[in-house]
């Protein structure tokens, strides 16, 4: 059988010594404090960029839905649309029209003689009257007075 070996138990001791390090200032080489100013703006502008990409990310979402809601709207308003074409359309049936008239207005055709042909204004007439002017009275030119 081996041997045993017996190690010989030392004691170690601990001794505390308070030591002040305040007064102690560590200084910095230029050469690292320029690494490390390189280094902080070196992450700012890959932050940065990881920023501006992030917002204009967002923002293209942002606009798609916006985009899809706007062409839900038009969607709903072209079909609204042609949904009141067609009650226009039916409403302006001359049929409707004359049944309400018989009916609810009790309105008959008129008879022979008790309609009456009036002559209309001349052109010159209506013209003025549509540009606001008083009618020039037939007979009288608009050059002089």
């Amino acid at each position: 059988m081996a041997r045993k070996r017996k190690r010989a138990k030392t004691t170690e001791f601990h001794t505390v010594k308070r030591i002040d390090n305040s007064r102690l200032v560590r200084t910095l080489e230029p050469s690292r404090l320029r690494e490390l100013a390189r280094w902080v703006g070196l992450g700012t502008l890959c932050l940065g960029f990881v920023l501006l990409y992030g917002w204009q990310r967002f923002h293209c979402i942002q606009l798609n839905y916006e985009l899809e809601d706007l062409k839900s709207q038009q969607a709903q308003a072209s079909t609204l649309n042609s949904k009141l074409r067609l009650e226009i359309a039916g409403l302006r049936n001359p049929m409707r029209i004359d049944l309400i008239a018989r009916r609810q207005l009790r309105l008959t055709e008129p008879v022979p003689g008790q309609m009456e042909i009036v002559n209309g204004p001349s052109g010159a007439e209506v013209a003025s009257n549509r540009l606001g002017r008083a009618p020039i009275p037939s007979g009288q030119t608009g050059g002089s007075q």
